[in-house]
């Protein structure tokens, strides 16, 4: 009676399998996308890199799930090893390079129809969770008029220059340029369009920002010459508008929108900031500053809503001590919604860059 035979998996048997297993966001599978690296098989062991377009991804852990249960099934495989890894996409403007910011990948504005929204908040927990995803994130606080970006990073001091280059700071693992770091703490800004143009430019080019993924740039609240002058010399890969919940800022939100979609600047998204308040020891919420505004710029504009951050102490405890909150009070429920929303802002910067 002959002996039965073990059959011999190999790597196009492996790749078959895996195209069964699609990205969601880009909608196809992840052997075409190119995501699977290093694949080895040896005795029935396979071993292989799924390399995606960010650390951030939310949907990684199901991907390498499906993966894994896809390559076992795979005859004469025993056992399957996989490595997560990423690899951002860089954004490119349609014509050349022009307005590519040395050392930067993306750059993501974040704005705000109005001033009193939480937006400096927002942009500095979006940069720190892009970070503690894997990523590479720079701040930009282009603020000039109201720059609060290092104190809600404890960041001090006067900025080197090495070879006519501006040094950032380093701050957990972000590197942060701000008007703040280079004017006396109670002297004000008091600057006309073409200096804000030009002040604008230094920061963008010529600050030494090494191997960025994502720089986030904190933008004055309001539609006026420091958005116009982002927007006109660097290439944004997109914007994120902060509001709250009432009318009179939702009706500003609107006026940001448009003023991106006249400089073709992608949105991103909507970020709604104060959504709610829940007392502590309690589990009602209180939509102090009234509910829906969000949603309501979501159906209008066809804009996906990022997610919605309610009021928490530690949200304000964390930006005067100089330790942001999904750094502070990672499991708190700010924190928790701000990781998600960063999540959401990586999704759609790989899908965009895809198109």
């Amino acid at each position: 009676m002959a002996a039965s035979m073990t059959p011999q998996a190999s790597e196009s048997s492996v790749l078959d399998a895996l195209r069964a297993v699609r990205d969601p966001d880009l909608r196809q599978d992840i052997v075409a996308l190119g995501f699977i690296k290093n694949l080895r098989i040896c005795d029935g062991n396979a071993a292989f890199s799924i390399e995606l377009t960010t650390p951030a991804c939310p949907v990684k852990d199901l991907m390498k799930a499906e993966a894994e249960r896809a390559v076992r099934a795979v005859p004469g495989i025993k056992s399957v090893q996989i490595e997560m890894t990423a690899r951002v996409t860089a954004s490119r403007p349609v014509l050349g390079d022009k307005g590519m910011i040395p050392g930067v990948k993306n750059v993501i504005a974040v704005s705000s129809g109005k001033g009193g929204v939480g937006k400096s908040t927002v942009a500095v927990n979006l940069a720190c969770a892009l970070q503690a995803s894997g990523a590479r994130v720079g701040i930009l606080d282009a603020d000039v008029y109201g720059p609060n970006v290092p104190l809600m990073l404890g960041v001090k001091g006067q900025p080197e220059v090495k070879d006519k280059k501006i040094q950032p700071f380093v701050q957990y693992g972000l590197q942060i340029m701000s008007m703040a770091l280079l004017v006396a703490e109670d002297q004000p800004v008091i600057w006309r369009g073409p200096m804000l143009h030009s002040a604008v430019r230094q920061f963008l080019f010529d600050v030494a920002w090494t191997d960025l993924d994502y720089l986030v740039v904190d933008l004055p609240p309001g539609t006026g010459d420091a958005q116009l002058s982002l927007s006109q010399q660097a290439h944004l890969m997109g914007a994120v508008i902060v509001t709250t919940p009432q009318d009179v800022s939702v009706l500003d939100v609107k006026k940001a929108i448009r003023m991106f979609q006249s400089v073709n600047v992608p949105m991103l998204g909507i970020v709604e900031n104060m959504a709610w308040f829940t007392p502590p020891g309690s589990t009602e919420k209180y939509h102090i500053f009234g509910e829906g505004g969000g949603a309501r710029i979501e159906r209008e504009f066809g804009l996906p809503l990022l997610g919605q951050i309610p009021i928490e102490i530690a949200v304000r405890e964390g930006g005067d001590k100089g330790r942001p909150v999904v750094l502070a009070h990672p499991e708190s429920e700010t924190a928790k919604a701000l990781l998600a929303v960063a999540g959401k802002v990586a999704q759609r910067v790989s899908i965009l860059n895809a198109e």
